[in-house]
């Protein structure tokens, strides 16, 4: 049984990314996320890491070398909002992750926004190949947390229904604001 969004969203990922594929994280955190990605394309495939904290970067590179896993996976300590700026021009995406909100046990008034968030979303949906998958894990319960998941879904609404089928999950009965799962997949 799924108990919550990011069971979800890593049943997603296990179910999509195969060896030799390419994937983002946009928000890597303490590595968990990135660590997956990593497992999955295995080291013919690459992942590509951001974060704004330096404290992110060191976590997560410590936790892909307890793994093995360095090896195919690039850290950008850079805003997700610089997607762009790191990959080559014609590099296209197999999956993009997005864990917004705060870096679990960092500092709570550092936070994703809405002004960085939506830029990077429109930049990885541009890069998606075909039946490619886009997963934005938002969480309500922080200040901040409703005004960006609702600046997300009112973005992923208005994207072209030709080209990505756009979606979110959410737990109705859990208490204190349950985080989104926003899902967008790119039509062949």
């Amino acid at each position: 049984m799924l108990k919550n969004v990011i069971e979800v969203s890593h049943h997603i990922i296990k179910e999509h990314l195969q060896t030799g594929m390419t994937a983002l994280d946009a928000t890597i955190g303490n590595g968990h996320d990135t660590l997956l990605l990593a497992q999955r394309v295995g080291q013919s495939g690459q992942v590509y890491g951001f974060d704004l904290q330096e404290q992110a970067i060191n976590a997560t590179q410590t936790l892909l070398e307890k793994h093995h896993c360095q090896e195919q996976v690039r850290l950008f300590h850079d805003s997700h909002a610089k997607i762009t700026k790191y990959l080559k021009a014609d590099e296209s995406i197999d999956l993009v992750i997005f864990n917004l909100g705060y870096l679990p046990k960092g500092d709570k008034s550092i936070i994703t926004k809405p002004e960085s968030t939506l830029p990077a979303i429109e930049a990885s949906l541009s890069r998606l190949k075909p039946e490619g998958i886009l997963l934005v894990a938002a969480y309500l319960g922080h200040p901040g947390g409703r005004e960006e998941a609702q600046a997300i879904q009112d973005y992923l609404s208005q994207i072209n229904q030709d080209k990505y089928s756009a979606s979110h999950f959410e737990f109705l009965n859990q208490k204190h604001l349950p985080p989104k799962l926003f899902l967008v997949e790119r039509r062949s």
